[in-house]
């Protein structure tokens, strides 16, 4: 079996590399039950779609991309079925974006499969292990200055 050792790659791009595997099993897990259209980058999308209901240009301005980028990525979610515009309550000139029912079960469903992912990481490797390399990992994501981005929902791919 191949292995890679520790010093085979820098702290960065093992976490990243790491991060990849771990959001590929739940990639794997959302296309088993019935989300395979779903991609890595709606994450993106989603993440702003949870909690809040923006218009295209708050979006936009969030993911740092154009108004015609953000419409681009909102048309391709309405048409799998898992975002839609609507009529702004106070202001039915103003079209704002959420989720749907397809979607939030989406996001259920993707938080049911991180879980699962974690509860056999602290089976394979122990939950004291797995609870310091996440210390460790959060307090790298602070001092890279990661956590705002974090905090406010609008992480971003890498430049």
């Amino acid at each position: 079996m191949d292995r890679v050792e520790p010093e085979d790659l820098d702290t960065g791009t093992l976490a990243l590399f790491a991060g990849f595997a771990a959001s590929g099993h739940v990639q794997d897990d959302l296309a088993g039950r019935g989300f395979g259209d779903l991609r890595f980058s709606h994450g993106y999308v989603f993440q702003h779609l949870v909690a809040g209901r923006p218009t295209i240009g708050e979006l936009a301005a969030k993911l740092g991309m154009t108004q015609q980028g953000a419409s681009k990525a909102v048309v391709e979610l309405e048409r799998l079925g898992y975002a839609e515009r609507f009529a702004d309550p106070d202001d039915a000139r103003t079209r704002r974006v959420r989720l749907t029912p397809r979607g939030r079960d989406a996001v259920a469903t993707a938080r049911r499969a991180r879980a699962a992912l974690e509860e056999r990481l602290a089976a394979r490797f122990g939950a004291g292990r797995l609870a310091e390399a996440r210390a460790l990992l959060t307090e790298m994501l602070d001092e890279l200055g990661g956590v705002p981005a974090i905090r406010r929902r609008e992480v971003r791919p890498p430049r």
